[in-house]
């Protein structure tokens, strides 16, 4: 059930020289603004991140889903999906983008990031400083993104990673060390990467949601 009467558009937004493809979802009265960087191989239709959107949609905040590659960049996959400088350079372009959207500027913004998309979330909340509350790194790569200056990131930050998914889980305790922030690792038992299995993704959108909503209230 949906709480408030909401706009929902697809459109184009302009970023770092692109224009790239968007969902944008805005209740009447919305508590703040989502953005979701997704991860390798994945775009603004991923199930997870639309199952996420429905949740915080229905919890009063906007959320924007947007392709962080053009159509011809996503040909040459390997080339592009892990050019983290890219791919930050595009997300900070976006949040400009809604600082000066009607019906968006003044919001305050949280940052949703998955595999690839989460080291680009990190670097953009560095980079912008208090334009960014909050940050969510769901079976995120945080061990991409600019290790240097994770101590600068000021917005209260989450990493929600499988407990089967090892690689990762290890991977993401130095980088979350180095996080001087308001900070949690939730480790959602029994998922891999992706949450595949029945109720983790479930738990992972309880933990995404629940950061979110204590961090923008």
């Amino acid at each position: 059930m949906l709480y408030w009467p909401r706009m929902e558009e697809s459109l184009k937004v302009p970023t770092a020289g692109v224009e790239l493809e968007a969902a944008l979802r805005v209740p009447e009265r919305a508590k703040g603004l989502v953005v979701f960087a997704h991860g390798a191989g994945s775009d603004r239709k991923s199930p997870r991140n639309l199952m996420t959107a429905e949740r915080l949609d229905a919890a009063g905040y906007a959320t924007l889903l947007f392709d962080l590659l053009t159509p011809p960049e996503k040909e040459e996959y390997g080339a592009n999906v892990f050019d983290i400088g890219k791919l930050t350079d595009r997300l900070a372009g976006v949040i400009a983008w809604a600082g000066e959207r009607p019906g968006l500027a003044g919001l305050r913004v949280a940052l949703l990031g998955a595999s690839t998309g989460a080291a680009a979330a990190l670097n953009a909340a560095a980079r912008l400083g208090d334009r960014v509350a909050a940050v969510v790194s769901r079976g995120g790569r945080p061990d991409l993104a600019d290790q240097a200056r994770l101590g600068d990131i000021a917005a209260a930050t989450v990493f929600i990673v499988g407990s089967e998914d090892k690689q990762v889980l290890e991977a993401s305790r130095p980088p979350f060390a180095r996080l001087r922030c308001d900070k949690d690792l939730r480790v959602i038992e029994g998922a891999t990467h992706v949450f595949e299995e029945p109720g983790t993704l479930e738990a992972a959108t309880d933990a995404a949601v629940e950061w979110i909503a204590r961090h923008l209230p």
